[in-house]
């Protein structure tokens, strides 16, 4: 375990954090090296102390809010070295729950629990159970990625969040081998937030529904005008329109009702994935 992980750790996310923040579709709002005004606040308060602007951190006051509300949440000082790194770098950007679900997700079968955001004892035995740590950290950083990826706000801050997990995938997987990695950089919209309030909306099937429901509609409609053809064929020679119209409702019918099921199918499978994406869903 690297119980003297933290500095270091620190170093590198705070270069990835960057200075000021205040990006309209940024879910944290208003930040300043990755501490939002929100979260000051708070700390203000629970200090009994007077509000004020985010930019007046002072670098004692921003060292304690990571210490206590991210490094001390994902229990850094019990994580091999390299996990630290990426489950902090992790929980700063997206909250140390979401961080620890990535984490309890790449534990595979080793973790028997629930997926529940919360470091207990079933997930420290899966963790000291693990081999690869190295592989281990791979598997953290495509969860964080396939997270990110869920998100709405992907197609504006995609590019720097891939190259932020790029880098702190590289890095943890230098630390676990007892190197220092790579030098951390920053990156255009690296730091922005990246929140599970910003989950794409999974597909409705309503859609589907109507269209089911319409061909099967027109296949009844067709199947009502094909017995009134046959009662009325004996009196008339001039059904053909009829014909033509059952012959209608019967493809139009079939068509939606097809396309109401293949939308239904669709919107189930986009629905799973965006579930297992956010971690709504076990292992």
């Amino acid at each position: 375990m690297a119980t003297g992980n933290f500095k270091a750790s620190l170093s590198r996310v705070l270069v990835s954090e960057g200075g000021f923040v205040d990006h309209p579709k940024d879910p944290g709002g208003a930040t300043f090296q990755g501490v939002t005004q929100r979260t000051y606040d708070a700390y203000r308060r629970g200090k009994g102390l007077k509000l004020r602007s985010v930019r007046s951190m002072t670098e004692g006051e921003r060292d304690e809010i990571y210490r206590r509300q991210y490094w001390d949440a994902v229990q850094g000082d019990n994580l091999p070295a390299g996990v630290d790194y990426v489950m902090f770098d992790g929980c700063t950007n997206s909250g140390p729950k979401q961080s620890i679900k990535w984490l309890q997700r790449a534990l595979g079968s080793a973790y028997t629990g629930a997926i529940d955001g919360v470091i207990g004892l079933a997930t420290l035995a899966a963790l000291n159970a693990v081999d690869d740590v190295a592989a281990l950290i791979g598997r953290i950083c495509d969860r964080r990625l396939a997270f990110l990826r869920a998100l709405d706000t992907w197609p504006t801050f995609g590019k720097g969040w891939q190259g932020r997990v790029q880098n702190v995938r590289r890095t943890g997987t230098a630390m676990a081998a007892g190197h220092a990695g790579e030098a951390a950089y920053f990156a255009a919209g690296a730091n922005v937030k990246a929140s599970i309030e910003n989950a794409r909306k999974a597909p409705s099937m309503a859609a589907g529904d109507a269209a089911t429901g319409g061909g099967a509609g027109g296949l009844t409609m067709a199947g009502t005008l094909q017995t009134l053809q046959e009662q009325l064929t004996p009196f008339s020679a001039a059904g053909g329109w009829i014909t033509n119209l059952v012959v209608a409702l019967a493809v139009g019918g079939t068509l939606l009702a097809v396309g109401g099921i293949a939308w239904r199918y669709y919107a189930k499978r986009k629905t799973a994935q965006l579930a297992d994406a956010l971690d709504a869903v076990p292992a």
